[in-house]
């Protein structure tokens, strides 16, 4: 099978102030005295490159990208500027916390390259916030939106629900003041306990109660019928966009196309092969620093586990996935893969099938994570 070259890259940058009770990303808090060391060693993993690749989509997620100081952060924008070429068409976005973003920080980015912001609010209730142990509140935010804007048009809004304590009415405030906003892009979240957080923890001693299902389901349902009734197209499970405003670095994702992937637990899916860095920031320096390879994990796929994957993610979207697509790509049909899903999850209303596509139904979408274990 012919592989496409990638054309998009992900660089992870692991630091914030704190790490949050939910959070399982890769994250060192309090080592801001490590942020030169890291940039040497992303420095070495970029030179594995060995000439600078053409790309039209990046990503610089963390941890907090803006946490760095505008030095180090001007030094990151001239690693990527050296490492990948790119057109004024690229979708170059960047993550960033409300508390700490300066103008500073916005011009730096902006001079960059960077055009989209990715601004992690998740609430608009000062409470919930603190339920949440984040650092900001609700003025953070709108103070954030307005420095973004003054070189980078393109927001995008992060939202979590489902939060303990949260209410319909909570979060329809918070969508509500989303809106005010006037983002780009807004991604809904649903709180989910990852084992090994201390939110896990606290859920286990009985110190942090979870959500009724049922709730959280209003709250989603909720999400869907005010971002599309506000001309936001719902086009992932957890994403909605503005016309022409779509995360393109994420489709890349969702249509399991290749990408570059650099930083501590950065992941890279080349050639068919999926490469994962080691978690550990200390662990990932030190082997850079040694000469050594920064990969933790590495998977060679089948054709059959690309494809079963391919339907995973493919699933994810709202446009779902194209039958003859799939056998194209992958030489084999849907029906013959997972025909017995596909009936199943047709009868009980899951999933629609009119022969040229299969796609979540709004009722399968809240059984989207079932499906994909079925399907796997």
């Amino acid at each position: 099978m012919q592989f496409p070259e990638p054309r998009a890259a992900y660089i992870h940058v692991p630091f914030c102030v704190h790490r949050c009770g939910y959070c399982d990303f890769t994250v060192i808090a309090g080592r801001d005295d490590l942020a030169d060391d890291y940039l040497d060693a992303l420095s070495v993993e970029l030179s594995s490159l060995k000439t600078a690749r053409p790309v039209d989509t990046i990503f610089v997620g963390g941890g907090t990208p803006t946490q760095l100081t505008p030095q180090q952060l001007q030094r990151l924008a001239k690693l990527i500027n050296n490492w990948f070429d790119f057109s004024d068409a690229v979708e170059f976005s960047v993550e960033a916390n409300p508390d700490g973003l300066t103008v500073e920080k916005v011009n730096i980015l902006a001079d960059g390259g960077v055009n989209r912001i990715s601004l992690g609010a998740q609430s608009f209730d000062n409470d919930i916030l603190r339920v949440l142990e984040r650092a900001h509140n609700e003025s953070d935010i709108q103070r954030a939106v307005e420095v973004s804007r003054s070189r980078i048009k393109n927001v995008s809004l992060d939202l979590i629900f489902g939060v303990p304590g949260q209410t319909i009415e909570a979060w329809q405030t918070t969508i509500s003041k989303a809106l005010q906003l006037r983002p780009q892009h807004i991604s809904t979240y649903g709180l989910t306990f990852e084992k090994g957080t201390t939110f896990w923890s606290r859920r286990e001693k009985g110190s942090l109660l979870q959500i009724d299902d049922q709730i959280e389901r209003e709250m989603y349902t909720l999400a869907m019928d005010w971002l599309n009734s506000a001309n936001f197209e719902h086009y992932e499970i957890s994403n909605f966009a503005r016309t022409l405003h779509r995360c393109r670095h994420n489709e890349t994702y969702w249509q399991s196309l290749p990408y570059f992937g650099f930083g501590p637990g950065a992941a890279q899916y080349i050639a068919g092969r999926r490469e994962t860095n080691h978690r550990s920031v200390f662990t990932w320096l030190k082997r850079l620093k040694s000469g050594e390879s920064p990969v933790g994990d590495s998977e060679e796929l089948s054709a059959e586990e690309r494809a079963r994957e391919a339907i995973m993610l493919g699933l994810r979207t709202t446009a779902g996935v194209n039958k003859r697509e799939f056998q194209s790509r992958h030489g084999i049909g849907l029906d013959t893969l997972i025909g017995a899903t596909i009936q199943s999850r047709v009868a009980c209303g899951h999933v629609h099938d009119d022969g040229q596509r299969l796609q979540l139904t709004r009722e399968g979408r809240f059984f989207a994570d079932s499906i994909v274990v079925e399907v796997l």
